[in-house]
């Protein structure tokens, strides 16, 4: 019994993935000229389709408008009773139904065509009404579904939806959408936190840095390392440029070296020279990878000058999602 599930499942994935192999093979001119069309739209991006189309067609927009091309779903039947008013003329129609007979669409496309508004279809037909309607046709023609009836719209959804992707990512490279203006879409996904999320959004800063100068005792920058709790110190000369940095690791070496004998240690004579800093316009996500990397827990941050500006741990990382 479990093996006749497995033989039917992948039976569905082998002849889906077969479908989107010829798909992809007999792509033409007519794409070209739906990119191009797109790519040139002063307008947003409408799609619509009723029915499985219709579920294929929200996702097809929603793509679109993530990757840099402004689009909506449009319910057809919704179009035919007031909502039709939400197209524009420089606005572009994708038309989604596989029988390219659905009539919804073939009620509101004469419409459009009258206001002067670009007509995509995709179907399974290329003599279909719907697609003699358009200016540009897509054909996804598939020679059976995975239905084992050849019924349940299964391989031709997929073909639709693949082919909505393939429209998405060529348009996407067309106009050079990188993966920082991805995430300002989607600035609630964790990709948008690692692209958009600066240092400066999560150090600490003002009266939050822990600093001190390199005249200091060592007991002084134990005191700042506890007010602050950072497990670091930052260690400037007196116009504030970072010349040291003393940390928990650096205090345990120092008790080791002084058998306890701290109390009249400066800090400068203590602390590491040239330590690992980040500027505060950085990604945040850099400096995670730079603290793993380096194997440290905490790290100043500095100006062009070189001034103390902020600091953070891995923890503060840790709370942003970044790590």
């Amino acid at each position: 019994m479990s093996s006749d599930i497995l033989i039917t499942a992948r039976q569905v994935l082998i002849t889906e993935s077969e479908a989107l192999s010829v798909l992809a093979q007999h792509l033409d001119q007519h794409f070209i000229s739906a990119h191009q069309l797109i790519l040139n739209c002063s307008g947003r991006v409408v799609v619509s389709g009723i029915g499985k189309s219709g579920h294929v067609g929200h996702k097809i927009a929603s793509t679109l408008a993530s990757t840099g091309t402004p689009a909506f779903f449009l319910h057809p039947a919704e179009a035919c009773h007031g909502d039709l008013g939400m197209i524009q003329p420089e606005d572009i129609l994708i038309a989604l139904s596989y029988s390219g007979e659905s009539n919804e669409l073939l009620q509101i496309l004469p419409l459009l065509k009258r206001r002067g508004s670009p007509v995509i279809s995709i179907t399974g037909d290329p003599n279909s009404s719907l697609a003699r309607l358009a200016d540009v046709h897509l054909n996804v023609h598939i020679d059976r579904e995975a239905c084992p009836h050849n019924l349940a719209p299964t391989t031709s959804s997929t073909a639709t939806l693949a082919l909505g992707d393939a429209l998405a990512v060529s348009l996407l490279v067309s106009r050079g959408f990188s993966a920082e203006d991805f995430a300002r879409t989607h600035p609630g996904g964790s990709l948008g936190r690692r692209l958009l999320t600066k240092v400066s959004d999560i150090m600490h800063s003002n009266g939050d840095t822990p600093c001190v100068v390199e005249s200091a005792s060592l007991i002084e920058a134990l005191q700042e390392m506890s007010r602050v709790g950072l497990g670091m110190t930052a260690v400037t000369d007196a116009s504030g440029v970072l010349t040291g940095i003393f940390t928990d690791g650096d205090l345990r070496r120092t008790l080791e070296k002084e058998k306890g004998e701290v109390s009249s240690l400066r800090i400068k004579d203590v602390m590491t020279l040239k330590p690992i800093t980040i500027g505060p316009e950085r990604a945040a996500v850099d400096a995670a990878e730079l603290m793993q990397s380096k194997r440290i827990s905490a790290l100043a941050v500095v100006d062009e000058a070189q001034r103390v500006v902020g600091a953070f741990n891995m923890h503060d990382l840790m709370r942003a999602g970044l790590v």
